[in-house]
């Protein structure tokens, strides 16, 4: 048996103490908690840190209780002879306020992040970096808590607040976990559901009050905190899509994808519907046009409403505004159920400036560049990410594979690719720095898509990647391999617009215009594309798409069925803006809900009735869609028709499946139109965007025609067709 000291050494270094009580300790473990004796090796000695607290004591496994006592300050500290380490205690705080309370020492605990994490931390290639960063609940030492974890490399001191401490950064300072630039606390007192973020002190003293950029659960907009999240309960019910999904090849599948503001497509009386809510009416709307996919503008959650999702501050948390994070995957599994892919409009470019969110998260320019030049974007006045730094990479990518992951989302839409690939993306000359090799190739933008798609193709072969890239850069959807940057698709951003132009102009005047819409298949296979009619062509007046359809109200809405028509009957996959199925005029408008009542008008109807309609026939002709991507897919039969401003083309499927499209880009009808088929048999009108029960002219088309061996167009036989007023023909082989 040892013997005792009289007075055992209570107080801690006074470097330690004052440290401590500066709150700017970097490792707050090595004085508080249980610690051998510095002047008795048998005993040890337990301090505690509450600057509220009257009153602490320690209660032992066995029972015992022990009063600490108190050294100035809200420092207290035990001494315990003849006892042995590790100790098992908790302890009860007496408060001027009210009851005590009592809970584990967060600073008995070892870490809780081991060392191949910070190995793979620190060499950014920590892959599945949401399940140690942020906040977990989680069982340790005996003990339930949450365990809180954050790379602030640059600060002198973190400490994380909340709910359970009152908000205060003295009661929870967290250690640092050296050269990771992570700092760890596991809290026994902190529960799901509490608010929470972390108090930075920066190298120069400066006090920051951020969210967490891990967290998978953040407080509702305007508001700020993180939340904590709990483990999964939603139990999923898509095994058999996830099977059909990880089988199917989307090139030579029917892809047709309704973009969705979620905020905005429906509302009733409160400020919006919930996750839970609309997914009986997104599937059953999605089921009614036919569409494949729901592509939702950013769901991660963001301070600002009217950005649509575009600024986020909360990467890895899906916005609380319809919901808590089970209520989106009970969402998504409902329309995978119904058999309808979801893709989340991704933002890895940049990010905003609000105080609570990444910009100068530890003081210095940690997720972003220094240099404005490189780490501010001048149009949308935010923080852009430095994909140079290992751990800013290893964060992007991990947050894609969390979504495909946890989420069981099929597809990412990546926004604003063309900002990340151009140094000088939006800027003038001496605004940007040229790479290594003087040019303005963003290089570390490239590695990065190569991998993030290397990733996914490893992972999640099942999902797929669509970029936004808004210039002729080449090989954005050939495989890294190849030189590419690996993604499956890519946004035909000049089709749109040649394709928008064109139907904007009088249609007296389309004839000199024809190779508007013929220039796009010039380079139609350099890249595996998607035709977007999203929502940049609706805001910022712009208007509707009605809107800018020439002529009166019914060319006006002739003319969007045939725009129509032809997006869903050429080459590559389709996307409409949620709206398009309503004769509105109104362009779209965040803080309103789309024009519903329209729908109820006969014209309302007959435009449902005509996107229903060629929903159903796009899905089933598969020479509508399995050669997409393929020159034998598709041939030209007339693209020079200026007379008479008719456009005509073939699509080719598997074993000479074909249809037959004719395009009559004025309102005055053709009659006895010929035109040259390459299938000697009859036949079928399949299609008719001019059909009466679409609010057509009900101008008589041949339901049925038989080739004459009479030469046009280059094929041997050729076809007597009546053409209708702003009307596309599909027609197939009997």
């Amino acid at each position: 048996m040892s013997t005792v000291m009289l007075k055992p050494q209570l107080e801690p270094e006074s470097r330690d103490r004052l440290r401590l009580l500066s709150v700017e300790h970097p490792d707050p473990h090595s004085v508080l908690g249980a610690h051998p004796c510095p002047n008795d090796p048998e005993g040890v000695v337990v301090r505690s840190y509450h600057p509220r607290a009257i009153a602490v004591e320690c209660l032992l496994a066995d029972g015992e209780e022990h009063p600490l006592e108190p050294l100035g300050d809200g420092l207290f500290a035990l001494y315990l002879p003849e006892t042995k380490l590790p100790l098992r205690y908790r302890l009860r705080f007496t408060l001027p306020e009210g009851e005590p309370q009592e809970a584990d020492d967060p600073y008995r605990f070892p870490p809780t992040l081991g060392d191949l994490d910070a190995h793979l931390i620190g060499e950014g290639r920590h892959e599945r970096l949401w399940d140690i960063m942020g906040a977990h609940l989680i069982e340790h030492e005996g003990a339930v808590g949450v365990r809180f974890a954050v790379w602030a490399p640059a600060a002198r001191r973190v400490s994380v607040v909340g709910d359970w401490n009152r908000w205060d950064g003295r009661r929870h300072p967290m250690r640092a976990l050296g050269a990771t630039g992570c700092w760890e606390l596991f809290v026994p007192q902190a529960e799901v559901g509490q608010l929470y973020k972390f108090e930075i002190k920066t190298a120069y003293g400066e006090l920051k009050l951020k969210s967490d950029p891990f967290a998978r659960w953040a407080e509702h907009p305007p508001n700020t905190a993180s939340r904590i999240a709990g483990p999964v309960g939603h139990t999923w019910n898509d095994a058999a899509w996830l099977e059909q999904r990880d089988g199917t090849d989307l090139r030579r599948s029917p892809v047709s994808i309704y973009e969705l503001h979620l905020g905005s497509w429906q509302r009733e009386g409160t400020p919006f519907l919930t996750y839970r809510e609309l997914a009986p009416r997104l599937v059953e709307h999605c089921q009614r046009y036919g569409f494949t996919h729901l592509e939702l503008l950013p769901l991660t959650e963001h301070p600002f409403f009217g950005s649509w999702g575009y600024q986020v501050s909360s990467f890895y948390a899906p916005t609380s505004r319809y919901g808590e994070p089970d209520d989106l995957r009970f969402l998504i599994d409902e329309l995978h159920q119904a058999g309808i892919g979801v893709i989340l409009d991704w933002v890895p470019a940049h990010f905003p400036k609000d105080e609570a969110c990444l910009g100068r998260f530890d003081g210095t320019a940690l997720y972003e560049h220094l240099d404005p030049r490189r780490g501010e974007h001048p149009d949308w006045g935010t923080f852009v990410f430095n994909l140079g730094r290992n751990e800013v990479r290893n964060f992007l990518l991990a947050n894609a594979l969390y979504w495909l992951e946890a989420f069981h989302i099929d597809g990412l839409r990546v926004d604003a690719v063309a900002s990340m690939l151009y140094l000088d993306y939006s800027r003038e000359e001496g605004q940007w720095i040229p790479n290594q090799f003087g040019g303005r190739e963003n290089l570390e933008a490239i590695e990065f898509f190569r991998e993030l798609n290397t990733l996914i193709k490893r992972d999640h072969p099942g999902c797929f990647t669509v970029a936004e890239e808004s210039t002729s850069w080449g090989g954005v959807s050939a495989p890294p391999s190849e030189g590419g940057l690996g993604f499956d698709f890519k946004w035909n951003m000049g089709w749109m617009h040649d394709t928008l132009g064109f139907f904007a102009r009088d249609p007296v005047h389309r004839g000199h215009h024809l190779n508007e819409l013929t220039f796009a298949m010039l380079y139609e296979y350099s890249e595996r594309f998607v035709m977007p009619l999203s929502h940049d062509e609706v805001v910022h007046g712009k208007g509707a798409l009605l809107n800018k359809m020439p002529g009166d109200p019914w060319q006006q809405r002739a003319n969007l069925r045939l725009l129509l028509s032809y997006q869903w009957a050429r080459p590559g996959k389709q996307l409409v803006f949620m709206g398009t199925e309503l004769p509105t005029y109104r362009e779209w408008n965040h803080d309103w809900a789309l024009e519903w009542q329209t729908g109820e008008t006969p014209e309302g109807q007959g435009q449902a009735r005509f996107l229903q309609a060629l929903g159903q026939v796009y899905r089933d002709t598969p020479a509508l869609w399995i050669k997409d991507h393929e020159p034998g897919g598709f041939a030209w039969i007339d693209c020079e028709d200026r007379q008479n401003v008719v456009l005509s083309f073939e699509r080719w499927g598997e074993e000479g499946a074909h249809a037959v499209v004719v395009l009559n880009l004025t309102p005055v009808p053709r009659f006895d139109y010929r035109l040259g088929v390459p299938h000697a048999g009859a036949y079928t009108l399949l299609f008719d965007s001019d059909h009466g029960d679409f609010g057509g002219s009900e101008c008589v088309a041949h339901v049925e025609v038989t080739p004459e061996a009479v030469a046009c167009h280059g094929r041997e036989q050729s076809v007597l067709l009546t053409l209708p007023p702003l009307g596309a023909l599909i027609y197939v082989p009997k």
